[in-house]
């Protein structure tokens, strides 16, 4: 007993002092709150100033010693929470041993209430400390270290270990589960809905009304039901009504009473239903209904038209059926029958060209491929155009060459050409520039020379060339020249261009080296004839290109002096059999004894042609493509009229305007050509000059600077008007309108070629009054441009130039 007093003694003593440190320090703490305001305020600035001038550096500092001082303090809280409890359990446990011991003494009883009341008061004295102590706001420099701590631990990856990984997939697949049982469920309530709103719709409108009066009682009776039990009960009764009506369907149940109407009911209850109408089933007035046919154009008011036309037309083809016999019914049948062979026949024979064979091709077919492609031919015996290279019967290595150069398709010279070309007949082609002519007259010819013999081509190379085409300008010529190498050289066959602007030797030493085809233009040829650098002793094929141009130009006298350096021996006889394809054809295959063959290519076909023609070309074939002489119908023709002195202005608001690269302007005279190329070249235009002052090597470098695009200007003079094809030109300008209508059209022609569309704008003068009526034709002709008023309301558009006119006389009326 004296062990057990001594030791709570020691506690008692203990527990006291603890209570003496503890208002110590809260009395100090008390002391140190209640110090001067003025020392408080210097110890807060100093401290400001310490943290201002180590903000950058100390941030992280601060925040890790702020972290330890929680800590410390939470572990000081966690050891004097413990000591409290420790406490606590051992006045507990005296508390009971003096209980236990001195439970009757009222000195023991006092003291335990002292006690509780000392540690209430303990207790709410704490509570006082912990409420007055209020938390230090932080400052603005420690809230954005905690962000940016906070910012930099999102930012890092966070790796999860195996265990963390399967608890989250295990979550994933659960949450997975659950939407699936959710959706099911839903689906299950819409289909289970579904068959309700279905039933309903099935059901009695009699039964429908009992049973929404049945659940309407219930649900005021048991309002408090559950909604399952109510849809179990509902479900019995619906699969109830379905075994009943299953029965009364297939074992005959007992009839539903009729509901009987009494006087007091409002709604109207109709005696029967529309299906236990059976008078249908037995009445022969309803069965067989009496069909009323009435003759003419007569029909019965109120009932559809169309339904009783086909009545009508069923009843008499059942009666007309009666009546035939089998025989009848059978030329019917053999009569139908023939009737549909023939109209398969006409629909198969009626089918377009382009789905045809070369074999099912009918004259009626050929007439409108040509029609399709604008050929008109003239002369005997024309043979068929050609459809495709691949249907036509060339040779193989001629074919490999179309292909080689890309003629991918002919155009419409070259399909009817050809034909006529292989059959060794003269040919008159009167076709739009840029149509490609040039193959039209190359590829006969190449059939021919490959057909004979290279040692006889060899032996005879000093006879001279066997064909010889004719050009009237240089440009042109090199032109031809180029396009026959590209054909003639994978061939073997060699080229040589005559013309002017090059030296005469260097071309007599080209030609006594011997060559197959001649390009040159009438004035240099002559020269070299007269000087015996060339001889035509086996020419048998003769090519008047542009002629035209040429007799314009005043070469027929050349041209005719050409011809008669060709000897005479080989010319066709002026007969029928000139028109003979299979003599001429036989002829063509025969080698070096063939005819002469005279082409001639045209735009327009003036008086001069046909004379020529006739004097030099026997029986020939004539093509037109298109109409002669019309200009291109993808041109867009503009007219300007203005003085003469307007034109430099008026160029330049056209070019202000933008254009696409190269143009052509063209001009009547040499010197304006040359003024007006330096004027635009003044102004930043890239111009260049084409003319016959111009010598050859510069007539070629312009020309080769325009189509690399390094020139986008053209200026030049009718020397650039025919044959020439440069690519992509967008538009043509006639600074100088041309001085006869065929002449302008060759010029606007060097736009819209190849199938592409072009602009031609022409400034016209009073001086030009002259072609005022042709070029109003040719624009009224063409379906993309309009005339303008100024031109068309003209008094010298308005007739021929040359033309008489004679005034009407006035009608006078004569007294007696």
């Amino acid at each position: 007993m004296a062990g057990d007093s001594s030791d709570k003694k020691e506690v008692e003593s203990s527990g006291g002092k603890e209570r003496e440190r503890k208002r110590s320090r809260s009395r100090s703490r008390d002391r140190e709150r209640k110090g001067s305001p003025t020392k408080e305020r210097k110890r807060h600035r100093s401290r400001e100033r310490k943290r201002s001038r180590s903000r950058s550096k100390s941030a992280e500092r601060d925040r890790r010693q702020k972290e330890r001082d929680k800590e410390r303090d939470r572990d000081k809280d966690r050891d004097r929470s413990r000591k409290d409890r420790d406490r606590d359990k051992d006045s507990h446990r005296r508390d009971k041993d003096r209980s236990r011991k001195s439970s009757t003494s009222p000195k023991s009883k006092d003291a335990r209430v002292k006690k509780e009341r000392d540690v209430k008061k303990e207790e709410d004295e704490q509570e006082e400390k912990k409420k007055k102590e209020k938390v230090q706001p932080l400052s603005l420099e420690e809230l954005l270290a905690k962000k940016k701590a906070e910012e930099e631990a999102e930012a890092k990856p966070k790796f999860l270990s195996k265990a963390e990984r399967e608890a989250e997939a295990l979550k994933r697949r659960e949450q997975e589960v659950e939407e699936r049982r959710k959706l099911l469920d839903e689906e299950r309530k819409k289909r289970r809905i579904f068959q309700d709103i279905g039933r309903k719709m099935l059901e009695d409108p009699q039964e429908r009304e009992r049973r929404e009066r049945r659940e309407r009682m219930e649900r005021e009776n048991n309002g408090n039901d559950n909604d399952d039990d109510r849809q179990k009960i509902r479900e019995e009764k619906d699969k109830g009504k379905e075994l009943q009506a299953i029965k009364e369907r297939y074992l005959g149940g007992v009839k539903k009473r009729r509901r009987t109407r009494h006087l007091n009911d409002r709604k109207f209850v109709f005696e029967w239903d529309a299906s236990e109408d059976t008078s249908i089933d037995y009445n022969p007035l309803y069965k067989e209904k009496h069909q009323v046919q009435l003759y003419g154009r007569g029909f019965i008011a109120g009932i559809d038209l169309k339904q009783q036309k086909r009545d009508q037309s069923r009843f008499y083809g059942d009666l007309m059926e009666k009546r035939r016999t089998m025989e009848e019914k059978e030329q019917e049948e053999l009569r139908l029958k023939k009737v549909r062979k023939k109209e398969a026949k006409q629909r198969w024979d009626d089918r377009h060209w382009s789905q045809k064979k070369l074999d099912e091709m009918t004259d009626r077919d050929w007439r409108i491929f040509r029609e399709d492609y604008s050929i008109t031919t003239k002369g005997g015996k024309i043979p068929n155009p050609i459809r495709n290279w691949k249907e036509y019967p060339l040779p193989p290595h001629i074919l490999e060459v179309i292909d080689k150069c890309g003629y991918k398709e002919p155009t419409p010279i070259q399909r009817q050409a050809i034909p006529i070309g292989l059959q060794n007949r003269d040919i008159i082609g009167v076709a739009e520039t840029g149509s490609g002519k040039t193959a039209a007259f190359l590829i006969p010819l190449l059939v021919w020379i490959t057909t004979l013999p290279k040692i006889d081509r060899l032996e005879d190379s000093d006879q001279g060339p066997y064909a010889v085409i004719l050009a009237p300008t240089r440009e042109l010529a090199q032109q031809i020249e180029e396009e026959t190498i590209k054909f003639g050289k994978p061939l073997g066959i060699r080229t040589v261009a005559v013309i002017g602007g090059i030296s005469r030797e260097d071309q007599g030493f080209r030609l006594r080296m011997g060559c197959e085809i001649v390009i040159a233009t009438p004035g240099r040829l002559i020269d070299v004839l007269e000087n015996r650098y060339l001889v035509l002793g086996r020419c048998t094929y003769v090519v008047l290109d542009e002629a035209d141009r040429m007799i314009d130009m005043g070469f027929e006298p050349d041209v005719q002096k050409i011809l008669e350096y060709i000897p005479v021996t080989n010319q066709k006889p002026d007969t029928d059999e000139a028109e003979d394809p299979e003599k001429m054809t036989l002829n063509f295959e025969s080698g070096k004894h063939k005819y002469r063959q005279t082409v001639m290519f045209t735009a327009t076909m003036p008086p001069a042609v046909e004379r020529l023609a006739r004097s030099y070309l026997r029986r020939p074939a004539v093509v037109y493509i298109g109409s002669a002489g019309k200009p291109h119908e993808r041109v867009e023709q503009k007219v300007l009229l203005m003085s003469e002195a307007e034109k430099r202005k008026k160029l330049l608001d056209v070019l202000a305007r933008g254009f696409e690269p190269p143009i052509i302007i063209f001009v009547n005279q040499k010197k304006g050509c040359d003024v007006l190329a330096k004027s635009l070249e003044k102004m930043g235009y890239n111009a260049c000059t084409l003319h016959g002052g111009k010598g050859q090597e510069q007539r070629e470098f312009a020309l080769s600077n325009l189509k690399a695009g390094a020139k986008d200007i053209l200026v030049a003079t009718d020397v650039a008007g025919r044959g020439i094809d440069i690519q992509d030109v967008s538009m043509v300008i006639n600074y100088d309108m041309a001085k006869n209508i065929e002449d302008y059209i060759h010029r606007i022609g060097r736009t819209g070629r190849a199938g592409k569309s072009g602009v031609a704008v022409t400034f016209l003068t009073k001086e030009d009054s002259s072609v005022f009526y042709d070029l109003k034709q040719a624009i009224l002709e063409s379906p993309v441009s309009t005339c303008p008023p100024e031109l068309s309301n003209h008094p010298d558009a308005q007739h021929k130039p040359g033309t008489i006119l004679t005034k009407k006389r006035r009608e006078e009326t004569i007294f007696a």
